[in-house]
């Protein structure tokens, strides 16, 4: 297939739009093509400065506050003086409704935004020259080599008799907070798995379990203070068996 017709598949890539056997062949693509993975990386790029746009623009509580002042002021005057009390409950009850589902959409909004930012984050490692600082199979290697890197240690999993193994890692950055990106290795396909200080992170209401993000499939839970998510084009079943290895470990 001409790098053309790659390049027409990389939006629908990142936008997860694709089969899984058409996601796991362009990801491989990507790995072995300079100029595809160059394209990727200013999609990746692109994608983070709509995301940030769109986030400069939500409605502060000083405007609900003044929407909700003005209402007030429009009830008062004696013959609306009844009005009131049949009007009253009910916009309170609408306005905190109205907050409780705003408040709900944000945070919905805001776990999707951290789930497309490690996907992002996956893609951009796998598609660069050199995905991992640190290269190797050994876990006693790869873990001291976080030391003074991050604010926090983790365990890694025995491998021996597993399917897995492990490539390298390096140091990635979520919400501004380093944390640790490890890459696995499973059947060619290759799984993430980043490692965050829950207590460093600003997105705190993230529920525990399987998600998805583009067309990758996701684990993320927390123990010990740590915020773990595991994400790839590998199956759901691989996903959770590597993560049932981090949480033995942890």
């Amino acid at each position: 297939m001409a790098c053309e017709e790659w390049r027409g598949q990389l939006d629908r890539y990142l936008d997860g739009e694709l089969t899984p056997a058409e996601a796991a062949a362009v990801g491989a693509h990507l790995r072995g093509c300079a100029d595809c993975a160059a394209g990727a990386l200013e999609r990746v790029q692109t994608k983070r400065l709509v995301q940030a746009a769109g986030k400069r623009h939500q409605p502060s509580a000083a405007l609900r506050n003044q929407i909700t002042k003005s209402v007030a002021a429009r009830s008062h005057g004696g013959s609306a003086r009844q009005w009131k009390l049949v009007l009253i409950p009910g916009l309170v009850l609408a306005v905190a409704v109205l907050l409780l589902s705003s408040y709900e959409a944000r945070e919905r909004a805001a776990g999707q935004s951290v789930y497309s930012e490690l996907a992002d984050l996956h893609v951009a490692t796998l598609a660069s020259a050199t995905p991992v600082d640190v290269v190797s199979s050994d876990r006693h290697t790869v873990k001291p080599w976080f030391q003074g890197r991050i604010p926090f240690t983790f365990n890694l999993p025995e491998l021996p008799g597993s399917e897995f193994s492990l490539v390298g890692g390096r140091v990635a950055y979520l919400e501004q907070t380093p944390g640790a990106h490890l890459i696995f290795q499973i059947r060619k396909h290759e799984i993430s798995v980043f490692i965050f200080s829950e207590r460093e992170m600003e997105t705190r209401t993230l529920p525990s379990g399987p998600a998805t993000a583009l067309s990758f499939n996701m684990e993320t839970w927390t123990k010990n203070g740590l915020r773990y998510f595991v994400i790839g084009d590998a199956g759901a079943g691989d996903i959770r068996a590597l993560s049932k290895l981090l949480q033995d470990a942890s």
